[in-house]
């Protein structure tokens, strides 16, 4: 690989509020620094059926308060085949491109690995994701959107839930991880918060239960990681079984925590970061995530970085707890 002229940048998996921001910042700090910028629309699809177009400040512009991406994103089936990646490589040599970004989760990092691995290209990751799940790095960009976006919609069950003296099971997004769940339920005095990083032997449920709504509540809050085996409805009908005398009620939240504009440390994570890409670009770093930890902008290698098991404060399950009587 010879000197880098040309930054390819890309959005990746599911949308997350600042993925504009970080698009913006790699466009603009890229330029800034005398690079030449590719925008790949859809994702590794783009890659593959060549949907590249030169980028310039303008392109950018007034996007950094918008949600989604401006270069659409998608999951791609045959990025994850040998051949898809085969096309892919010929189209970035085709177009000149030196170095890719790839903003997104931990799927779209795992792909971007896997293709550095294969092919002689830096490949430099920004961690677009609302499940907050990516290792080495403090946030992900969208996340803190995504949890005022969920505080707000509790917020708004709460006077529901009271006035009709209701149970509400609320599921939010975030995959294998209780960020969003547990710190959703502290922020909104929710009684409990069922999720991943809690599944222990005891039943949540039932502890739940005998702890709090038995004793002194007819109407609660639970928030329910997603689980595609025992999600809100899951517990819900549990609930309608074991305890016939409450009155239940779910809500999903669904893709609306996804959209929205995004929030200011979402605005700032992203552009730092994004400036983050090009400076590790142009320090000949390449396979690794920038994130920001302990509020210095850190690389975390791609195998690091899509690791499943993000430390995880359980001081926030006591806090929660105690907070829940």
């Amino acid at each position: 690989m010879g000197k880098i002229k040309t930054i390819g940048i890309l959005t990746s998996g599911g949308d997350a509020p600042g993925m504009n921001a970080a698009i913006r910042a790699v466009t603009r700090g890229g330029i800034y620094n005398g690079f030449n910028i590719k925008g790949i629309y859809r994702g590794y699809d783009g890659l593959i059926n060549d949907e590249i177009k030169p980028f310039t400040t303008e392109n950018v512009s007034g996007i950094i308060n918008r949600g989604g991406t401006i270069l659409k994103t998608a999951r791609s089936k045959e990025f994850e085949t040998p051949e898809g990646r085969e096309k892919a490589y010929k189209n970035i040599q085709d177009e000149g491109i030196d170095a890719l970004v790839i903003i997104g989760g931990n799927g779209s990092l795992t792909g971007a690995m896997i293709f550095a691995q294969e092919y002689d290209i830096p490949c430099i990751g920004l961690p677009g994701t609302i499940d907050n799940d990516l290792y080495g790095t403090d946030n992900t960009i969208g996340y803190d959107t995504t949890l005022n976006t969920i505080v707000e919609c509790v917020d708004r069950i709460r006077d529901t839930a009271q006035s009709h003296e209701r149970i509400f099971f609320v599921e939010v997004m975030g995959r294998d991880a209780g960020f969003l769940a547990q710190n959703s339920a502290i922020a909104t005095g929710a009684e409990a918060a069922i999720i991943p990083e809690d599944s222990t032997d005891v039943d949540q449920l039932q502890n739940f239960m005998e702890r709090g709504i038995r004793k002194s509540k007819k109407s609660c809050i639970v928030i329910v990681s997603e689980s595609p085996k025992c999600g809100a409805l899951y517990y819900a009908d549990r609930v309608k079984k074991e305890f016939p005398g409450y009155d239940v009620r779910v809500s999903i939240l669904g893709h609306l925590q996804r959209g929205g504009s995004p929030s200011a440390r979402d605005r700032i994570l992203a552009s730092r970061t994004g400036v983050g890409a090009i400076e590790a670009i142009m320090q000949g770093q390449r396979n690794i995530m920038v994130g920001v930890r302990n509020n210095e902008v850190v690389y975390v290698p791609f195998a690091d970085a899509i690791r499943s098991d993000k430390p995880f404060d359980r001081k926030l399950i006591t806090v929660l707890d105690e907070l829940s009587i």
